[in-house]
C-alpha cells in the first residue's frame, strides 16, 4: 500500500513515447467507491489520453497507471487510449 503523500511530486512518464508529462501534485478520489480515480499534474497543454481540468491541470486516469516506482510513475497513453 502507498500513501497519497508518497504519490505527490513523483515524475510521470508516458511509456508509449518516453516523455515526461510532469509531476504529480494531487489525486482525484471516488469517494463513493473509495478508490483513486486519477492523478493530477499541473499543465497547460492537452494531450491525447488526458482530461483537462480547471486551470490547465491534467488528469491521468488511474487505469492508465502501469507502475508506481520510488521516483517515477509510468503511465500508458498510446494513441488507442484516448479517454
Amino acid at each position: 500500500m502507498i500513501s497519497t503523500d508518497k504519490l505527490k511530486n513523483k515524475e510521470v512518464i508516458n511509456i508509449s513515447d518516453g516523455r515526461s508529462i510532469g509531476f504529480v501534485y494531487d489525486i482525484e478520489v471516488d469517494l463513493e467507491k473509495g478508490i483513486i480515480d486519477g492523478i493530477v499534474i499541473p499543465g497547460g497543454k492537452s494531450l491525447f489520453g488526458f482530461f483537462s481540468k480547471g486551470e490547465g491541470d491534467i488528469i491521468v486516469k488511474w487505469d492508465r497507471v502501469r507502475t508506481v516506482g520510488d521516483d517515477v510513475i509510468l503511465v500508458d497513453l498510446d494513441g488507442s487510449s484516448v479517454v
